[in-house]
């Protein structure tokens, strides 16, 4: 279905090829997982099937791509839309009408395929999908998962036999993902659909692919059974280095297989007792933060609801909840930018940051949005540091936030040009610079592999050692159980569970983190703690 016969792809800005001498056959029905570190060419891989590389970003394509017997390189997208169905990150942006059944017919209406089949096919993948009960609502009105199947049945309609998905769960909480992955899988199993799907999240997804691409760096490219690829390669889920660690042959890629196999190792734990994740507090910690009451409506429609909320030196606290539950807007309330109907926030028993100016408010509460970028309007790094500077009025030097954050960033490059992680972490060394005690981050993992969650993660400790209070919105339950002292969980506007990490999640089966769920009842949280009290 999709070859690619000694592909290099080289780009004019850039001294190595994205792509190098890439040979890779995908077959018919297949669900492909690629994976790999930021920045090695997935996406230049992905948009190499339907003809977006190099036809739209330009460079130069050494080779052959066929996909159904269409040679890319003379079929720009627009002939292949028929063919290749791609949704993209987030489906938002893709979304070009304003009700789901006008949305499913769109790209019908581009090929000019008859009426009758066009309501024929929108009624198949209503079905299909599980949407039938969505038909007249407007896209907006949808919650994450929802707008996901959407994006999805808007190629479907079109009946491609590729479909290629960037990063489908990354903006999803663990049951929105798992209705999105079962629409996807289904597809392949009674359509015949060949998926190219790329993820950071592979816990979510790696116990569903028949093969998985990685892409090692240097423009390499290597395929093969998810297992063997997993046993040795850099980037693997906490369930393949639970295995890894453990020994077991061969490795368990589902939550079922893994507790089979993790019968001997839960009883060699069983009298063991694992070193908490982070370190308890031995004193009391100051309160920073004081909440109470706080409520947000739209339009009248509750989306917080009377919430109580206590922020303390030091402490790292995760927000989570399934998508529309009320996340972003309490973190907006808190750091007084956003609405808020009803309820007092005071920081240090005082100042209530929605009635300062939004300068000074930057100084008590720092907040970084779901999209760092939003905040990056200048040309160059440099700009960006030299503007927080100037506004922020502390004698915290922007640059030198950066430079501990992410070292190595010039400071000629425009903010568009960084990676994920390198935007999230200038936009936090700007919020920075005016030194809050209380940092509100908004779903910063998105995007983000396991190397660079490694590296938030360290950031977070620094920044709690210094006595900040962290709360970090996510829908990532792994980064939660390694990076959070606390969780709170939301549900409708409502807070309905608040307490220490491991009593929160290990009793949730949706937000519980895979190691937790193998080796249940034992109290284990991270593959670290296993690895310490096995040795």
């Amino acid at each position: 279905m999709i070859t690619f016969d000694q592909v290099t792809i080289q780009y004019d800005d850039t001294a190595e090829p994205a792509l190098h001498d890439v040979n890779l056959t995908v077959e018919e029905g297949e669900l492909c997982l690629v994976v790999g570190h930021t920045g090695v060419g997935k996406s230049t891989l992905l948009g190499a099937v339907n003809g977006l590389v190099p036809h739209f970003t330009g460079g130069i394509l050494y080779g052959r791509v066929t996909v159904d017997g269409r040679d890319t390189a003379h079929h720009p997208p627009r002939e292949l839309a028929d063919v290749v169905g791609v949704v993209g990150q987030d489906p938002i942006d893709g979304f070009v009408t304003d009700t789901v059944e006008e949305e499913l017919a769109y790209a019908m209406e581009q090929l000019a395929i008859p009426p009758a089949t066009m309501r024929k096919r929108v009624e198949e993948t209503l079905d299909l999908l599980g949407l039938a009960d969505l038909r007249h609502r407007a896209l907006y009105e949808l919650s994450g998962g929802q707008q996901q199947r959407v994006a999805i049945g808007s190629v479907l309609t079109a009946h491609p036999r590729v479909l290629v998905l960037d990063e489908p769960t990354s903006a999803l909480d663990p049951t929105a993902a798992e209705e999105v992955l079962a629409a996807v899988t289904r597809l392949v199993h009674d359509l015949g659909v060949t998926v190219l799907l790329a993820e950071h999240r592979l816990e979510r997804v790696v116990q569903y692919a028949d093969r998985i691409v990685h892409l090692p760096g240097g423009g390499r490219v290597t395929s093969g059974p998810p297992a063997d690829i997993l046993r040795t390669s850099d980037i693997a889920p906490p369930i393949v280095e639970l295995g890894r660690a453990a020994g077991w042959s061969p490795l368990p890629l589902s939550i079922r297989d893994a507790r089979r196999a993790a019968a001997p190792l839960r009883t060699r734990l069983a009298h063991r007792t694992p070193a908490p994740v982070r370190p308890l507090p031995t004193v009391d910690r100051p309160r920073l933060l004081t909440a109470r009451g706080v409520t947000v409506t739209y339009r009248g429609v509750p989306a917080v609801r009377e919430v109580d909320l206590d922020l303390h030196e030091g402490e790292v606290t995760a927000l989570m909840g399934r998508n529309g539950c009320g996340k972003s807007s309490l973190l907006w309330a808190l750091q007084g930018s956003g609405p808020r109907r009803a309820g007092t926030v005071r920081l240090a028993g005082r100042t209530d940051p929605h009635t300062v100016p939004a300068v000074e408010a930057r100084r008590l509460v720092g907040l970084v949005p779901q999209t760092p970028a939003d905040l990056l309007y200048l040309e160059s790094v440099k700009a960006e540091l030299d503007q927080a500077d100037t506004e922020s009025g502390s004698d915290v030097n922007a640059r030198t936030v950066l430079d501990r954050l992410a070292p190595g960033i010039d400071d000629a490059t425009h903010p568009r040009d960084l990676s994920e992680g390198q935007k999230l972490a200038l936009v936090l060394a700007i919020q920075l610079s005016a030194a809050p005690r209380v940092v509100l981050l908004d779903e910063p993992t998105r995007g983000l592999d396991y190397n660079a969650k490694t590296e938030l993660i360290g950031v977070v400790d620094a920044l709690a050692a210094e006595g900040r209070s962290l709360v970090i919105s996510t829908h990532d339950v792994e980064f939660a159980a390694r990076a959070a002292d606390r969780v709170v969980v939301m549900a409708e506007g409502d807070v309905v569970a608040d307490g220490p990490t491991a009593e929160v999640i290990v009793s949730s089966p949706v937000f519980a983190p895979q190691t937790a769920k193998i080796l249940a009842p034992l109290p284990y949280l991270t593959v670290d703690q296993v690895r310490t009290d096995m040795s």
